[in-house]
């Protein structure tokens, strides 16, 4: 088991379930990318830079992108806390797990 597995597996099964998704998601959106732990949170690399990272909380997942992946977004994330460099989706709403796709494939191209 490594670590990102590690960390999934010590939250909550309905948690771990989504978290599990979102790592699919993102894994099949940025082929090749280095996963590991960084900030303890899951995180993935592409050509030694950050390309989005994500942990699992008590009413949300937190979704790491960086402003450059967020800004282009803008409209359709309205419906959901942002700051500046984050995202949450609430466990109380769909997880859009199509738009974390298209979130990371942006975010693999500008690093290419």
């Amino acid at each position: 088991m490594n670590e990102v597995e590690k960390y999934i597996s010590t939250l909550p099964a309905d948690v771990q379930e989504i978290l599990n998704k979102v790592r699919d998601t993102i894994r099949k959106a940025a082929p090749g990318a280095e996963e590991l732990m960084a900030w303890r949170m899951p995180s993935y690399k592409v050509n030694g830079k950050y390309v989005i990272h994500f942990a699992g909380f008590k009413k949300h997942i937190g979704l790491y992108p960086t402003p450059e992946g967020i800004e282009p977004f803008k409209e359709r994330l309205g419906k959901y806390k942002t700051t500046k460099g984050a995202i949450q989706f609430p466990y109380s709403q769909p997880i859009p797990y199509d738009l974390i796709r298209e979130i990371t494939l942006h975010r693999v191209a500008a690093l290419k």
